[in-house]
């Protein structure tokens, strides 16, 4: 039986944490454990060159402004924000191909929250390199390259093996390595799997007309279409379409490609021009049925991958990670064991209903939104309208879109643990 204190035998560990996965959330998580004094391992079967990517690959974040100022206290924000965008507002509406966003739209306004812009645009490879300078320089941290072949669990500690036969241990092992995670699959934890029978186009665009800091969301019959400015006269383009139709679109060659994109929007933004590969990955819901198992704990999408449909799957990440940094800093300080079945269910309790919120809510969204039923589109122009009508509701949603409402981490409301 485990030791409901410290754990058993600390010297023959090295690390108070094993995090599997180098992933945003995974560096991000063992920044912010180093920071307030623990000691941490990343594993990761990635090295630094394959994950620093130089050039612009079109992949981006729409980071809420909680998951900004979380980004601030590990001092990675100073780093990134040359290169970041603000969202000064977001419009959101219906759509069919070939006539944009229909004249009935939800507006949130920055000026009307009055916290500065609602989020920041950052692209993956100014992110990614901050966080592997980040990790590079940070005491406390040691990485590992290497690939999970099995773990287990023991009196007072997780062990993995790696595919070259080293083992590691720690108190606490955390799953970090997304929607397909090994860690969890290992330990047992089953998964909740819908197929949307989706695909997410992934490009990002320059155009003639600048888009003024605005975020857009159409919903289209086939899927929705997000377009988020990026620097310049530069915006990411993620377009749902059937599986069958974004493999046909994929295939084109880049000039069809556009005529095809054109007509999804409309032509607000003028001419425009690819700015970057393109990118397609299937879109699924996969939920794990528990976030913690015995000295196991997941985030980020190993714990719960959702529709991208409101540009959330990252900052849900981010919330774990302050979550659960917040559960394992204060228990360390009270003496207690990181692993403790008490501590990781802290972490289960603050996360539980949060989580199933936006699992349920990206989920009706998407299922909502995507169709031509006119009793539908009727219903949702409407209620569209009556939000946009009523400002308490609007700043009320403006506050959820930013990450600022519900229990907040501290790290989330941009303070030190």
């Amino acid at each position: 039986m485990d030791n409901p204190g410290r754990p058993l035998h600390p010297w023959r560990m090295e690390q108070d944490v094993l995090i599997t996965g180098g992933s945003l959330n995974g560096a991000c998580l063992a920044l912010a454990l180093a920071r307030a004094g623990m000691r941490v391992a990343v594993i990761d079967p990635l090295s630094d060159a394959a994950q620093g990517v130089p050039d612009f690959d079109g992949r981006s974040y729409a980071l809420a402004a909680a998951s900004v100022k979380m980004l601030g206290v590990l001092g990675l924000w100073e780093r990134i924000a040359p290169e970041a965008q603000p969202i000064l507002d977001i419009r959101v509406g219906d759509g069919r191909p070939g006539e944009g966003a229909g004249p009935m739209t939800l507006h949130f306004d920055s000026r009307d929250l009055g916290e500065g812009p609602l989020g920041q645009m950052v692209e993956d490879r100014h992110l990614r390199a901050a966080l592997l300078a980040a990790l590079a320089e940070a005491p406390g941290i040691r990485r590992i390259r290497g690939a999970v072949a099995a773990q287990r669990t023991e009196p007072g500690r997780a062990t993995v093996i790696l595919e070259d036969g080293q083992t590691h241990s720690a108190p606490l092992l955390v799953g970090a390595d997304g929607r397909r995670s090994g860690t969890a699959r290992r330990a047992g934890i089953r998964r909740q799997v819908t197929d949307y029978r989706q695909t997410a186009l992934v490009c990002a665009i320059g155009h003639e007309r600048p888009h003024d800091g605005c975020a857009w969301q159409i919903f289209l019959p086939p899927g929705p279409l997000a377009i988020l400015p990026l620097t310049g006269n530069r915006s990411s383009i993620v377009w749902s379409e059937t599986a069958a139709q974004a493999a046909a679109i994929h295939a084109l060659p880049d000039a069809q490609y556009l005529e095809v994109l054109r007509p999804r929007f409309g032509d607000f933004l003028g001419e425009i021009r690819l700015a970057g590969a393109r990118h397609t990955y299937p879109l699924d819901m996969s939920v794990a049925e528990s976030f913690t198992a015995e000295r196991l704990a997941l985030v980020g999408d190993a714990a719960r991958g959702v529709h991208p449909v409101a540009g959330q799957g990252l900052n849900a990440g981010l919330r774990d990670v302050a979550a659960l940094a917040e559960v394992l800093v204060e228990a360390a300080r009270q003496g207690e064991d990181p692993g403790w079945p008490l501590v990781l269910d802290r972490y289960a309790r603050w996360r539980r209903f949060d989580s199933g919120a936006l699992t349920l809510a990206t989920d009706g969204f998407n299922r909502l939104f995507s169709n031509d039923n006119p009793m539908l589109r009727l219903g949702r122009d409407l209620g569209l309208g009556l939000a946009n009508a009523i400002p308490a509701l609007r700043r009320g949603l403006m506050r959820e879109a930013a990450g600022l409402s519900g229990d907040v981490p501290r790290l989330l409301q941009g303070r030190a643990l």
